[in-house]
């Protein structure tokens, strides 16, 4: 087929008034037909080629049993547009010898790495400890468990929280996991101006929509490394959401940078559920209880393998605490998790987190240097994971998964693309194994698409 019958079929089809990037997909053996390419060059958009196994993971709302069986995957059309994730605008549109659908990709605030998991697939999509709690943590949790006939007692968490940090007990808020502090927050506040800082977790923003606040968004540039400008931040701001070091970038932001944005009549919420994968934790403000308005949110899941527990904490002024707590139901926090929160603050077990710390440290440099070149690491990594810029990135997560690897899609997160995946840093030989097949799905992607 022609361009211009490709032309012709798309423009019939894009909505009106549509906005942002146009990206053309379709089967890879037909990716390099005239027609579409040069369709492809004269928009100036570009065009991926997926493999029919990929596809075929799609699922779509006309599948066709002929297509099927003809070239492997139900529907060429809805599945090519449907794999880099959004939502279908124009379903499976017949235009002369030219089939066309139409999705719009959209941020799901509420994917998280976990919806990328099935059984059989290596995890690198959650950026937690692959492993289960160390055995002190596990016999700490057993022995929790005889004493869950009674009601929590959050008193000795509390405590041992505000003194592992030197506050006071009134500056501490327990939580089911950092995600709940989030929805205080948005429960609890009237804010005038809400600026989430991006990208970074979603769970702040997706808590202030769903209470009815409108929320601006400060994307945080590329070509600055992801990096922090106090400047950038509205003066008249009087909530300011963002993550150090941040996910999904793994981006460590100076301190002093953090705490320029605290002032007088201003909530300044810092998610710091990743502090504790860093040596050291140089740029925490868990300590700061001078900054006006600063509450910094903690959590155990990342180095402790406690995602399932929900357990985290706040850290802030005692006015905000008690409103926050105001909004919790009664009993908010479990008493196994009362008492990981108990044994994970105590010295041995801070000494024991420097230690997974400093490993995890190496462990990341050993994956970045086994990369492909192909592969671009994102900024400078401080955590426990590794955001990268992946050429045709829908397509080699789709293959990855196919060879039994789970990474996490990067364009849920406001400011990323699909060719953006984070990776968590495991250990050397899961990543070494995760380089290489990497490379050989990059290797085979460029040798199928070189002309010669």
């Amino acid at each position: 087929m022609a361009a211009a019958e490709v032309l012709a079929a798309l423009d019939a089809v894009l909505p009106a008034g549509a906005e942002g990037p146009v990206q053309l997909a379709t089967l890879d053996t037909r990716a390099g037909e005239q027609g579409l390419r040069e369709a492809a060059q004269r928009r100036g958009w570009p065009l991926t080629g997926h493999p029919a196994t990929a596809l075929a993971a799609v699922a779509v709302p006309g599948p066709s049993d002929r297509v099927a069986a003809a070239v492997g995957t139900p529907s060429v059309a809805e599945a090519a547009a449907l794999l880099g994730g959004g939502r279908l605008v124009v379903g499976k549109t017949v235009h002369g010898r030219v089939t066309v659908a139409v999705a719009r990709t959209e941020e799901d605030l509420r994917h998280h790495g976990d919806a990328e998991l099935a059984p059989g697939l290596v995890d690198l999509a959650v950026n937690v400890r692959a492993d289960a709690p160390p055995p002190w943590l596990r016999a700490v949790l057993h022995a929790a468990l005889d004493a869950s006939a009674a009601y929590p007692d959050a008193g000795p968490a509390r405590r041992a929280v505000a003194a592992a940090h030197g506050r006071t007990d009134a500056e501490v808020l327990l939580a089911a996991g950092a995600a709940e502090v989030f929805t205080l927050l948005a429960r609890s506040l009237r804010p005038r101006r809400a600026v989430v800082v991006h990208p970074s977790f979603t769970e702040p923003e997706a808590a202030l929509r769903a209470a009815g606040h409108p929320v601006q968004r400060l994307l945080l540039r590329a070509e600055d490394g992801y990096r922090l400008d106090p400047a950038a931040v509205p003066p008249d701001a009087d909530l300011v959401v963002l993550g150090n070091p941040t996910n999904p970038t793994s981006v460590l932001h100076p301190a002093a940078d953090v705490a320029a944005l605290a002032r007088p009549g201003r909530v300044l919420v810092v998610d710091e559920a990743f502090a504790d994968t860093v040596p050291g934790e140089p740029a925490s403000l868990a300590a700061r209880g001078d900054l006006p308005g600063l509450l910094v949110v903690r959590s155990l899941t990342k180095t402790w393998g406690l995602a399932g527990l929900r357990v985290g904490y706040a850290l802030g002024p005692a006015d905000l605490v008690a409103r926050l707590a105001a909004a919790q139901p009664h009993w908010a926090v479990s008493t196994p998790a009362l008492a990981a929160l108990v044994a994970c603050t105590g010295e041995p077990a801070r000494a024991e987190a420097e230690d997974v710390a400093r490993r995890t440290a190496a462990d990341r440099a050993g994956l970045v240097a086994a990369l492909p070149p192909q592969v671009a690491v994102v900024g400078s990594p401080a955590s426990s994971f590794l955001l990268l810029r992946v050429p045709r990135g829908a397509q080699v997560r789709a293959e990855l998964r196919a060879r039994g690897w789970a990474v996490r899609r990067g364009d849920t997160f406001p400011g990323l693309s699909a060719d953006h995946l984070r990776v968590a840093v495991r250990g050397p030989g899961t990543s070494r194994a995760f380089a290489a097949v990497l490379a050989e799905i990059l290797d085979g992607m460029d040798a199928a698409e070189d002309p010669r």
